[in-house]
């Protein structure tokens, strides 16, 4: 019997094996993916594989190798393609601090995109967005709040963007052995934060020190870690080299030194750029050529059918065309893209998954653990859900664009402030809603019909901002003048003024705000008795903020980017330096510092402990913290980690976050928590992008927020500090 037993594993070997042996080498899954790749380069002609290069890429009939595009999206969501959940956008997500959060989200995400994919695949459509190769996420710094796109990104810290990053890729990409559940991507490689009407012709010039130091660190923990799967080329050029043509990048850094093996591929159209925008080459054969050679792989835009001709001029060879393709094809079969349908585990996945029950607490959890309190004077939030009338009003209350944010999918439940907030008062609650006032622009009837109601309600809660028609991508924000990005970074002026007008008249008055950048208007603050800063939250956003704003929801969310008082803190757009940017090196107090962000429980920290005061490489140190909750509210409170180098160069940062998690602590209760301090934490990299630690002492502070007098103005608990030194 156990004999026989032993035989049916052999038995299925040699039938699996026979089932393929009169197929192509690259069809039959028992093979190598690198035989199967060669395999399948051998077949094709010059032409074909100039279109495998393509993102749309076409089929070849005679090798029964269907068409696929490359090009999909799935920022804060499986976007473009239909109906999906759509999570709070990045910005967002990067101001929840949760790692643990971002690898359910991507997760979740996965499995929509393949429920959404094989649903696709019997019908047979297989165009753009319906397929798996993510072009997400977008793990560039947001150095300057002017940036359209600045919302895509996570923030503007190298460790927060590093951690969040490679928990979304993990996620996206799954466990599976053999498959990827979907491929992920870091983008835009390097250096790559606007002008966006610049972006075609602008040379980003930065130090190796803050490459290494800011710019790289998100990319090389995606490549490293997390093991994702594409990377794109940005549009501009960094220190005079195209960046989907960069030797020093794409070869020396990315391949070589990080060990990347998957594939590259082009910004949209940024290969056209080469001859149209940076001049770097009079020809499309000259561009197609010059970035096949350095290792762009893929070309999203119209640019590699010219390799054809490019190879004919002499400009570039078969043989790199192959090279690019052995880097370029083991995607697909890593997705089982050339395998029987039925074989992959996960081809099984259905519709019930696309916007299931799980998924939309998944994305309330997100928005709930995004919003950030900023102010709460008097203790005002959270409101009685028995209160007696409340005047609803402003732009974004009722506006569902502002929940959709940029990349995006759709959704039958769109949830805006409004709803939230009229859903959580009681049956005998006077509410009223007026908008009273225009996103972009001032009223055009200067007839006022709305502002006495503010005098009649007990509370108003007064809903302003900006949504992605005032900030986004180049030709995507249709209300800004600027391609994308902002001249201002507060509100609107007139806004401010039906705020002002608002303040005349109300008892209370509380201001949300939705946004994807830092809104930087002190006079809201001065103006408003609490302030919520809501993001773009996703379509359960709306109900995230009406539950915070009545105590359902106790604010968590920390700020991953520094609000700076006014426009003329920063330095110019376009410079790249990190002097005078994020809170890493700003010198001017901010208006609302990085990682700050208040609770309804009342946190506090004490009784550091060190292990030891001294580190060597090889002998870390263990630091404890008490973290306390001081009323009767349970919260969660994201403990940060911040290193300041006593004895700094001018190119260190003043100080720096360097490990942060999320911890519940019960009302009134306390919970211990224990930090690593190892030479890898208190290192910077040097100009070849090797961590270096220098030796001598090192003050290492866990709190709430950035450490600053601003914090504790704001009401940010006092940090905890001690002192290290490392020899």
């Amino acid at each position: 019997m156990k004999r026989s037993i032993l035989l049916y594993p052999l038995l299925l070997l040699v039938l699996t094996s026979t089932q393929f042996s009169n197929d192509p080498i690259f069809e039959d899954p028992t093979k190598p993916i690198a035989e199967r790749v060669d395999d399948l380069i051998s077949k094709m002609t010059l032409e074909e594989k100039a279109g495998q290069m393509m993102y749309d890429a076409p089929a070849i009939p005679r090798l029964d190798v269907p068409k696929y595009n490359w090009w999909n999206e799935c920022l804060h969501g499986v976007a473009r393609n239909g109906r999906a959940t759509v999570f709070p956008q990045a910005i967002a997500l990067g101001a929840t601090f949760d790692p643990d959060l971002m690898n359910r989200i991507g997760l979740a995400i996965a499995d929509e995109a393949r429920a959404k994919f094989n649903a696709n695949r019997k019908v047979g459509y297989m165009d753009r967005y319906a397929g798996l190769t993510f072009w997400s996420p977008n793990v560039n710094l947001f150095r300057d709040p002017r940036w359209g796109r600045g919302q895509e990104t996570y923030g503007e810290d190298p460790t927060l963007i590093s951690r969040l990053g490679v928990s979304f890729v993990k996620g996206l990409q799954g466990d599976d052995p053999k498959y990827l559940k979907t491929a992920a991507m870091a983008k835009h490689y390097a250096v790559h934060s606007g002008p966006e009407k610049l972006r075609h012709e602008f040379d980003a010039v930065v130090s190796r020190y803050d490459l290494w130091n800011t710019y790289l660190p998100a990319f090389e923990a995606l490549v490293t870690e997390a093991d994702v799967e594409g990377v794109m080329g940005a549009y501009n050029r960094t220190n005079g080299d195209v960046c989907c043509a960069h030797p020093y990048l794409m070869q020396d850094v990315l391949r070589k030194k990080w060990g990347f093996d998957g594939y590259f591929v082009s910004d949209c159209w940024a290969i056209q750029d080469f001859y149209q925008g940076h001049n770097v080459d009079e020809t499309k054969e000259q561009a197609a050529a010059r970035a096949a050679s350095i290792g762009c792989n893929l070309n999203c835009g119209s640019t590699y059918p010219a390799l054809v001709d490019a190879v004919q001029q002499g400009l570039t060879s078969e043989e790199v065309l192959d090279d690019n393709l052995r880097e370029l094809l083991p995607t697909r079969f890593k997705l089982g893209l050339f395998d029987p349908v039925g074989s992959v585990p996960f081809d099984n996945i259905g519709t019930d998954v696309v916007r299931s029950q799980e998924h939309l607490d998944l994305s309330y959890e997100a928005a709930s653990k995004a919003l950030v309190l900023l102010k709460n004077e008097e203790n005002l939030l959270p409101l009685d859900p028995e209160i007696q009338s409340v005047f609803v009003t402003g732009p974004m209350a009722a506006h569902a664009q502002t929940l959709l944010a940029n990349y995006y999918g759709v959704s039958d439940d769109l949830r805006t402030i409004l709803e939230g907030v009229v859903g959580n008062v009681s049956d005998h609650t006077a509410i009223r809603y007026v908008q009273g006032a225009l996103m972009d622009r001032p009223n055009v009837n200067p007839i006022d019909w709305y502002s006495e109601e503010a005098s009649t309600a007990e509370v108003t809660i007064a809903c302003m901002g900006i949504s992605q028609l005032i900030e986004g991508e180049e030709g995507e924000a249709i209300a800004s003048p600027s391609a994308g990005d902002r001249d201002y970074i507060n509100l609107p002026p007139h806004q401010i003024e039906f705020l002002k007008l608002l303040r005349s008249k109300a008892e209370k008055l509380v201001v949300v705000i939705t946004g994807g950048s830092a809104i930087s208007s002190p006079e809201v603050h001065e103006l408003a008795d609490a302030i919520v800063y809501a993001w773009y939250p996703g379509e359960q956003g709306g109900q995230a903020v009406g539950d915070l704003l009545f105590g359902k929801v106790n604010p968590s969310g920390k700020l991953p980017v520094t609000f700076v008082e006014k426009l003329e803190d920063l330095p110019p757009f376009e410079d790249y330096n990190m002097k005078g940017r994020t809170y890493r090196y700003l010198e001017k107090d901010p208006l609302y510092p990085f990682g700050f962000g208040l609770s309804y429980s009342n946190f506090t920290y004490s009784d550091p402990k060190l292990s030891n005061q001294v580190i060597t490489t090889d002998n870390p140190v263990e630091l404890t913290i008490q973290v306390n909750n001081e009323n009767n509210t349970a919260g969660e409170e994201v403990v940060q980690l911040y290193v300041s180098k006593q004895d700094r160069s001018q190119e260190d940062p003043m100080i720096e976050l360097r490990d942060f998690t999320r911890v519940r602590v019960d009302g009134n209760g306390s919970e211990s928590l224990s930090f690593q301090i190892t030479a890898d934490l208190l290192s910077n990299r040097n100009e070849d992008g090797e961590k270096v630690t220098a030796p001598g002492k090192y003050i290492v502070y866990v709190g709430g927020a950035t450490p600053g007098e601003r914090s504790e103005e704001l009401g940010a608990p006092t940090p905890a500090m001690v002192e290290v030194e490392f020899q």
